[in-house]
Protein backbone atom coordinates (compact mmCIF):
# COMPACT_ATOMS: atom_id res chain seq x y z
CA UNK A 1 0.00 0.00 0.00
CA UNK A 2 1.25 3.35 -0.89
CA UNK A 3 1.12 6.34 1.17
CA UNK A 4 -1.40 7.94 -0.53
CA UNK A 5 -3.78 4.92 -0.04
CA UNK A 6 -2.73 4.98 3.79
CA UNK A 7 -3.63 8.76 3.96
CA UNK A 8 -6.72 7.82 2.22
CA UNK A 9 -8.02 4.84 5.12
CA UNK A 10 -7.13 7.42 7.51
CA UNK A 11 -8.98 10.46 6.60
CA UNK A 12 -12.07 9.12 5.10
CA UNK A 13 -14.01 8.25 8.59
CA UNK A 14 -13.03 11.78 9.57
CA UNK A 15 -15.19 12.77 5.88
CA UNK A 16 -17.79 10.38 6.47
CA UNK A 17 -18.49 11.75 9.85
CA UNK A 18 -18.55 15.79 8.57
CA UNK A 19 -20.20 14.91 6.27
CA UNK A 20 -23.23 13.56 8.43
CA UNK A 21 -23.30 16.20 11.01
CA UNK A 22 -23.08 18.78 8.10
CA UNK A 23 -26.50 17.47 6.85
CA UNK A 24 -27.72 17.33 10.09
CA UNK A 25 -27.56 20.58 10.90
CA UNK A 26 -28.53 21.76 7.40
CA UNK A 27 -31.77 19.49 7.79
CA UNK A 28 -32.64 20.83 11.65
CA UNK A 29 -31.77 24.53 9.72
CA UNK A 30 -34.95 23.97 7.19
CA UNK A 31 -37.14 23.02 9.32
CA UNK A 32 -36.58 25.92 11.82
CA UNK A 33 -37.69 27.87 8.69
CA UNK A 34 -41.31 29.43 9.23
CA UNK A 35 -43.92 27.79 7.31
CA UNK A 36 -47.85 28.76 6.89
CA UNK A 37 -50.23 25.92 6.07
CA UNK A 38 -53.93 26.93 5.36
CA UNK A 39 -56.00 23.99 7.07
CA UNK A 40 -59.82 23.65 5.37
CA UNK A 41 -62.79 22.25 6.97
CA UNK A 42 -63.59 18.49 6.69
CA UNK A 43 -67.46 18.98 5.53
CA UNK A 44 -69.50 21.15 7.90
CA UNK A 45 -68.34 22.22 11.16
CA UNK A 46 -70.26 22.27 14.42
CA UNK A 47 -68.06 22.59 17.24
CA UNK A 48 -70.82 22.37 19.96
CA UNK A 49 -72.10 19.35 19.21
CA UNK A 50 -67.99 17.61 18.94
CA UNK A 51 -68.40 17.68 14.59
CA UNK A 52 -65.48 19.95 13.34
CA UNK A 53 -62.41 18.41 11.75
CA UNK A 54 -59.98 20.89 10.09
CA UNK A 55 -57.40 19.23 7.58
CA UNK A 56 -54.15 20.26 5.96
CA UNK A 57 -52.58 16.85 4.25
CA UNK A 58 -51.83 14.36 6.60
CA UNK A 59 -52.53 16.61 9.85
CA UNK A 60 -55.76 17.02 11.55
CA UNK A 61 -57.18 18.90 14.60
CA UNK A 62 -60.49 18.55 16.45
CA UNK A 63 -62.22 21.15 17.74
CA UNK A 64 -64.79 20.78 19.68
CA UNK A 65 -66.72 22.49 22.96
CA UNK A 66 -67.80 21.12 26.54
CA UNK A 67 -69.64 22.82 28.96
CA UNK A 68 -67.41 25.84 28.88
CA UNK A 69 -63.75 24.44 28.00
CA UNK A 70 -62.90 24.61 24.31
CA UNK A 71 -60.61 21.62 23.59
CA UNK A 72 -57.89 21.40 20.65
CA UNK A 73 -57.11 17.77 19.15
CA UNK A 74 -54.18 17.03 16.89
CA UNK A 75 -53.14 14.20 14.94
CA UNK A 76 -48.99 15.70 15.73
CA UNK A 77 -48.01 17.12 18.72
CA UNK A 78 -48.37 21.35 18.77
CA UNK A 79 -46.15 23.79 20.32
CA UNK A 80 -48.66 26.53 20.45
CA UNK A 81 -52.60 26.73 19.70
CA UNK A 82 -54.45 29.87 19.90
CA UNK A 83 -57.99 30.28 19.07
CA UNK A 84 -60.13 33.17 17.88
CA UNK A 85 -63.76 33.94 18.54
CA UNK A 86 -65.19 36.77 16.35
CA UNK A 87 -68.27 38.46 16.57
CA UNK A 88 -70.80 39.42 13.89
CA UNK A 89 -69.19 43.02 14.29
CA UNK A 90 -65.74 41.36 13.23
CA UNK A 91 -64.65 41.83 16.99
CA UNK A 92 -62.07 39.42 17.83
CA UNK A 93 -61.26 37.60 20.88
CA UNK A 94 -58.25 35.59 21.93
CA UNK A 95 -58.39 32.53 23.77
CA UNK A 96 -54.44 31.11 24.46
CA UNK A 97 -55.12 27.24 24.58
CA UNK A 98 -52.93 25.71 27.39
CA UNK A 99 -51.64 22.09 26.85
CA UNK A 100 -53.57 19.90 29.57
CA UNK A 101 -52.25 16.35 29.49
CA UNK A 102 -50.12 16.17 26.35
CA UNK A 103 -48.99 18.34 23.12
CA UNK A 104 -51.76 16.65 21.16
CA UNK A 105 -54.63 18.15 23.51
CA UNK A 106 -55.22 22.06 23.98
CA UNK A 107 -57.71 23.41 26.37
CA UNK A 108 -59.38 26.67 27.50
CA UNK A 109 -62.35 28.18 29.04
CA UNK A 110 -63.96 30.38 26.37
CA UNK A 111 -67.54 32.32 25.78
CA UNK A 112 -67.95 29.66 22.78
CA UNK A 113 -71.12 28.66 24.26
CA UNK A 114 -72.96 31.59 24.77
CA UNK A 115 -71.39 33.44 21.62
CA UNK A 116 -73.31 30.42 19.64
CA UNK A 117 -75.93 31.12 21.28
CA UNK A 118 -76.49 35.11 20.94
CA UNK A 119 -75.38 35.26 17.53
CA UNK A 120 -77.83 32.07 16.71
CA UNK A 121 -76.87 29.34 14.37
CA UNK A 122 -73.78 30.67 13.02
CA UNK A 123 -70.38 32.30 13.91
CA UNK A 124 -67.09 32.65 12.71
CA UNK A 125 -63.53 31.41 14.23
CA UNK A 126 -59.79 31.27 13.87
CA UNK A 127 -57.48 29.16 15.20
CA UNK A 128 -53.56 28.85 14.95
CA UNK A 129 -51.12 25.80 15.67
CA UNK A 130 -47.74 25.94 15.95
CA UNK A 131 -45.47 22.76 15.08
CA UNK A 132 -41.53 23.24 14.99
CA UNK A 133 -41.82 26.63 13.03
CA UNK A 134 -44.79 26.02 10.95
CA UNK A 135 -47.70 27.74 11.61
CA UNK A 136 -51.43 26.11 10.61
CA UNK A 137 -54.31 28.46 10.16
CA UNK A 138 -57.48 28.11 9.49
CA UNK A 139 -60.56 30.77 9.48
CA UNK A 140 -63.76 28.63 9.25
CA UNK A 141 -67.47 29.29 9.61
CA UNK A 142 -69.47 26.85 12.13
CA UNK A 143 -73.14 25.55 12.38
CA UNK A 144 -75.16 24.46 15.36
CA UNK A 145 -77.28 21.66 14.34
Amino acid sequence: MNKHTKLALLVAPFLILGGYIASDLYIENQAEKKRVFQLEPSGNCDVINKSCILKSGEFEVNIYDEKGITTVNSTFPLDTATLFLVSKNEEVTVYPLGMIDSAYYWKSATALRQLASTQGAQYKLRLIANIKGGQYISEFTTRTM
